[in-house]
């Protein structure tokens, strides 16, 4: 399989996707499209890997290659591709397929519950998943889910956590965080860290090993989910 990501920023890589991608014997490849790096041809790649980011998908504005982004994501929907978007990818996928994406009631960074609903026993992406499982979190805004779209899970915080529409994946959590990576968002985006309800502390975070045990554990099983919806084709 031939996986190609979309980074936003310098500090928001695939963290254990690539290692989960590498040990499996898949090609990882990626476009730093904040560096103005080129995107590649539908053929080029199997699955497309959406990442994270701390802008907003409107700001068109200030982040111009936006736009280039979205018509990109389209073509690769339009070619049949499997999309899965984490956080901000998952807030494109959404807006692309009509979907509106508005700042949620609540900020929401650290570990937290996801609690996956019923329609998640019927997804290909979520087989083998337990219904109640912890997840990172870094987020302040949301997607709502577009016409078509199966919601699949929810938080205390957030009642869209993940859906799935066709070959596209959203999730607003975090599967392939690492401690590395977790470290990286602390130091680039600290300024989001004011107190809140669910808002932790970062030594909280980064002290969590038996969450990121699991995190890495789950990621496995999703990952493979993921692979199994591209071998489909």
């Amino acid at each position: 399989m031939r996986l190609h990501y979309i980074q936003h920023n310098p500090f928001e890589d695939p963290a254990n996707i690539a290692l989960w991608a590498e040990d499996s014997g898949h090609d990882v490849f990626g476009t730093k499209i904040f560096a103005g790096e080129r995107l590649p041809k539908e053929a080029d790649f199997d699955l497309l890997l959406v990442l994270g980011g701390e802008m907003n998908i409107y700001q068109e504005d200030l982040y111009p290659w936006l736009a280039e982004e979205k018509r990109f994501i389209r073509r690769a929907m339009d070619s049949k591709k499997t999309i899965l978007g984490i956080c901000l990818g998952a807030q494109l996928i959404s807006d692309i397929l009509g979907g509106m994406v508005h700042k949620n009631r609540y900020r929401e960074i650290g570990w937290h519950e996801v609690k996956l609903n019923r329609a998640a026993f019927s997804s290909s992406a979520f087989k083998g998943f337990p219904d109640r499982f912890t997840a990172f979190q870094w987020h302040g805004d949301t997607f709502d889910l577009p016409r078509g779209a199966t919601g699949l899970a929810s938080t205390a915080a957030c009642a869209n956590q993940a859906f799935e529409i066709g070959r596209n994946v959203g999730l607003q959590f975090h599967l392939e965080s690492s401690r590395q990576s977790i470290r990286r968002l602390i130091d680039n985006c600290g300024d989001e860290l004011t107190p809140g309800r669910f808002v932790q502390e970062p030594e909280d975070m980064l002290s969590a090993e038996k969450h990121l045990k699991e995190l890495y554990k789950h990621l496995g099983i999703f990952m493979k989910n993921i692979e199994l919806m591209v071998d489909r084709d």
